[in-house]
């Protein structure tokens, strides 16, 4: 196996078992961290935290250094992926060079949004409802940017040539 491709199932397995582990840590919590992912407001967000007892709000801000590592290989699996296969090439020129920066630019908006949500899970900070809004709409470009490499993988592995 060559180095490229060693790095790839490191980062693309390492992110899989990394998922797999929060999930667990993060069960039981409801609402889910989805539902915090999409509070867009002040009131929604602590709508969402109050339910929480303070043992899940640890554990959900405990959870954040560890998402911080999964963006890290979820984005560098995407790049490398893109760059050190032939797995879009399928695809028209345009397409495989949206492919290269999409989950890099995913796990970045990831990052983003973590630092958001330690600094609102820190304290109550209901007079900067601006940072509310964008905690939202950096997970919402998080996850555009991961539907859209997926759009992108299956269009490349579908008309791959047989």
């Amino acid at each position: 196996m060559t180095q490229g491709k060693a790095a790839i199932w490191i980062t693309g397995l390492g992110a899989l078992a990394l998922l797999a582990a929060l999930q667990i840590m993060l069960a039981g919590l409801e609402p889910g961290v989805l539902a915090l992912q999409m509070a867009a407001t002040p009131r929604s967000f602590g709508a969402i935290v109050h339910q929480w007892s303070p043992e899940q709000l640890a554990r959900y801000r405990a959870h954040l250094p560890l998402d911080g590592l999964l963006l890290l290989l979820y984005g560098s699996f995407g790049a490398l992926l893109a760059t050190r296969t032939r797995l879009f090439a399928a695809l028209p020129h345009a397409l495989r060079r949206l492919a290269r920066p999409w989950l890099p630019l995913a796990a970045l908006f990831d990052a983003m949004e973590n630092l958001l949500h330690a600094w609102l899970t820190e304290a109550p900070r209901f007079g900067v409802p601006g940072a509310y809004l964008a905690a939202t709409a950096c997970s919402l470009l998080q996850w555009a940017l991961i539907a859209g490499y997926a759009a992108l993988l299956a269009a490349a592995l579908w008309r791959e040539p047989r």
